[in-house]
């Protein structure tokens, strides 16, 4: 470390999309970002030190928007939901964003909105479709029993398979070979499994609709916390009619064992803008 980087100030750890009231955050869930309010020096080293699975660095910041950079502890990463909702958390915590923010992160840029005292990104407009396999085919490749199927995109192809309760989705045993077989029958990189249903005890009770994100052909097996497989799903749900009565939000129970994590998703009328995000905590400062 350089007299440069020991002088910097230490990051903020945030715990992203974890239930409320989980163990007094002592168990894990959601996902963990630190944030470092500058992004001077060695970024990728800043990261590496930091200790949690994502770090992200804010360039700047104004009435203009956000613009950030995101680390994995092994390399740069490019955009990532929840990097960028701990960001606009402590931007806002710091005084520096009103309720609404346009974050660049490289290339991409994307619209952000304070709900309810939780930030949400703009997914776009997700598109929805049949699926080309059957259910008994599906079934059976995937060893889960599927109620219904559709293929649900907002830039990555999902298939959005439902199952039949909570205790078929807790139990399902992800094999990625089959996943992958799948997926490439589908044209789709990536697997939704979810149900109509919610625990009926514990922080994620009161969600509307339970889920779990696998994407082995985008390098992971299950992802904890899935902003735009989240959007996907909430689009299928929108065009089956199955969106909260009388509502423009929803609870999403994501249900990654052993990492549970809830999403807060906005919408307005099948076709149109989903937005998705959820609560950010600050935990300590790295380091102390």
């Amino acid at each position: 470390m350089n007299a440069e980087e020991a002088a910097a100030p230490l990051p903020v750890r945030f715990r992203v999309f974890a239930p409320r009231g989980l163990n007094g955050g002592r168990q894990d869930g959601g996902k963990q970002v630190s944030v470092f309010g500058d992004a001077a020096g060695d970024l990728q080293a800043r990261a590496a030190g930091a200790g949690t699975p994502l770090s992200v660095f804010v360039e700047a910041a104004g009435l203009e928007g956000v613009r950030l950079r995101t680390f994995t502890p092994q390399r740069e990463k490019g955009e990532s939901d929840s990097a960028s909702v701990a960001a606009l958390s402590w931007l806002q915590s710091q005084g520096l964003l009103a309720d609404f923010a346009e974050v660049q992160t490289g290339e991409s840029r994307t619209s952000a909105q304070l709900c309810g005292g939780e930030w949400l990104l703009s997914q776009g407009a997700p598109q929805v479709s049949s699926c080309p396999l059957g259910l008994p085919e599906l079934s059976r490749r995937l060893g889960v029993h599927v109620v219904s199927a559709h293929l649900s995109s907002a830039g990555r192809p999902n298939l959005v398979l439902e199952v039949p309760d909570l205790d078929a989705l807790d139990g399902y045993v992800p094999d990625a070979g089959a996943i992958v077989a799948v997926g490439e029958m589908a044209r789709s990189t990536g697997l939704v499994l979810y149900t109509l249903a919610a625990p009926d005890e514990g922080p994620q009770r009161r969600a509307d609709v339970s889920f779990r994100a696998f994407g082995p052909q985008r390098g992971f097996l299950e992802d904890a916390a899935s902003s735009n497989m989240g959007a996907c799903l909430v689009a299928v749900l929108g065009e089956r009619g199955q969106w909260p009565e009388g509502s423009n939000v929803l609870r999403a129970a994501q249900r990654q064992p052993g990492q549970p994590a809830l999403l807060t998703a906005q919408f307005s009328v099948p076709g149109e803008a989903v937005w998705v995000g959820g609560r950010a905590e600050a935990l300590s400062t790295v380091g102390e």
